[in-house]
């Protein structure tokens, strides 16, 4: 298990890196930066399947939430509601998705792929599996885990943050 001494990290009595004030203070646009590169490599991948990221995003959380409506998969997506329904428009017309009126309210669609759209959500999922290996390279098993778990630990702490006074989520 890692520990924090003085302004270092020792990792299995190894010093990983020295946690300056510098580095601490940068930490926000590293966090961008990675993200930023993670995303062109991915979106250079998808290219090869002539989709785009939020594209991608609508069918994978569509996957793991089938029936869902297409507010709620805005949210999910954190996508422009506008966006989506031109995402969708698209879908459904190539044959991806099907809308179903919800029975509990008429204004509203359910959101199903269909058989024809799962070979491309497989492949959607194996470009986020190369694009993950090619990031975390050098690292090892437990390497990885530490990361993931750390960054889940952060997000946890900023998701549970109040908004700040006259600030809109």
């Amino acid at each position: 298990m890692p520990r924090i001494v003085s302004t270092y990290i020792i990792y299995n009595d190894i010093i990983l890196n020295d946690m300056s004030v510098d580095h601490l203070r940068q930490l926000g646009f590293l966090l961008k930066d990675v993200s930023r590169r993670y995303t062109r490599r991915f979106e250079e991948r998808a290219q090869s399947l002539s989709l785009t990221l939020p594209q991608c995003k609508a069918l994978i959380y569509l996957q793991d939430s089938e029936g869902v409506s297409q507010k709620r998969l805005a949210e999910l997506t954190e996508l422009d509601p506008m966006t989506l329904v031109r995402i969708l428009d698209r879908m459904e017309a190539d044959g991806w998705v099907q809308r179903r009126f919800d029975p509990s309210d008429r204004r509203a669609h359910s959101l199903w792929l269909t058989a024809q759209v799962k070979p491309v959500v497989e492949h959607v999922w194996q470009l986020i599996q190369e694009t993950r290996a090619e990031m975390l390279q050098g690292l090892s098993a437990e390497e990885r885990t530490l990361l993931v778990t750390l960054l889940e630990r952060v997000h946890a702490n900023l998701t549970s943050l109040p908004p700040l006074s006259g600030h809109q989520p």
